[in-house]
């Protein structure tokens, strides 16, 4: 097998527009996030945005490289067939592909989408009964989750359309056996949905291990959970944290956005 290309180490930007480059800066930062939060499973899980358009293009990882190692310039632009529609010296992951564009394809909603292999989620996603009414953060995961079922490693066409359905229009999807995927308007929503998903999972595996009787939360609760999430977050969402995580990606691990 060869090499990966060298990295891309200029500050100069490559010959994108203004919209699409704060895209690739966004998702590059999600990226090295997920690998700052220990979600990510060295190459094998992806995130993607879609780009403004018609065509339904999108980014996705250089498969191979790191996902503390990702640039704004080093994201691959590709179709809804999976073929590259602008220079790039790297590959992708067709598991990645088949997950991402039948979410991009069905749901133009979900500008970006995130999937990952951590340990939580795959650990509650193995559970029979799934994710418990027993933390706050569940019932914000619970208000808008789905579950997919495991059909093997991502690389089946024929599996998209049952993946979708299962989806539907929520921002969570739990797929069996697999881990965990969340899909919304911009790349601030999505991470901070991932983070309260995983957060959850963290919660329950850790209850669970008590081995003592759990205190569900009652269902009345969860019904008005999503006006009470609005309104911690002022209405803003992911828009609200995504400043400071930036910030802090400064701090620890400058570049994402070369």
């Amino acid at each position: 097998m060869s090499a990966l290309p060298p990295q891309n180490t200029s500050s100069a930007k490559i010959d994108v527009s203004a919209q699409e480059w704060r895209l690739r800066v966004d998702l590059a930062a999600a990226y090295r996030l997920v690998a700052l939060h220990g979600w990510d499973d060295l190459i094998f899980t992806h995130l993607t945005v879609r780009l403004p358009g018609p065509e339904h293009h999108f980014l996705i990882n250089p498969y191979g490289m790191l996902f503390d190692e990702i640039t704004a310039s080093s994201l691959v632009k590709i179709d809804l067939a999976g073929n590259k529609v602008s220079e790039s010296p790297y590959e992708i992951n067709p598991a990645g592909f088949t997950i991402h564009s039948a979410v991009h394809a069905a749901r133009e909603d979900a500008q970006c989408v995130m999937h990952i292999h951590s340990l939580n989620g795959i650990a509650v996603s193995a559970q029979k009964d799934g994710l418990l009414p027993i933390s706050q953060q569940s019932l914000f995961v619970l208000a808008s989750l789905g579950y997919h079922g495991y059909e093997g490693v991502a690389l089946n066409a024929e599996e998209k359309p049952r993946l979708v359905a299962d989806l539907g229009n929520r921002v969570f999807l739990m797929l069996r056996n697999h881990g965990l995927l969340t899909a919304s308007a911009t790349v601030a929503d999505a991470f901070l949905a991932m983070y309260i998903f995983e957060t959850a999972c963290a919660i329950q595996v850790k209850a669970l291990s008590g081995h003592r009787e759990l205190i569900s939360i009652a269902a009345p609760i969860l019904a008005g959970i999503q006006a009470q999430a609005a309104q911690v977050t002022r209405g803003l969402g992911g828009a609200l944290v995504w400043p400071g995580l930036l910030r802090k990606l400064d701090r620890c691990n400058p570049g994402y956005d070369q």
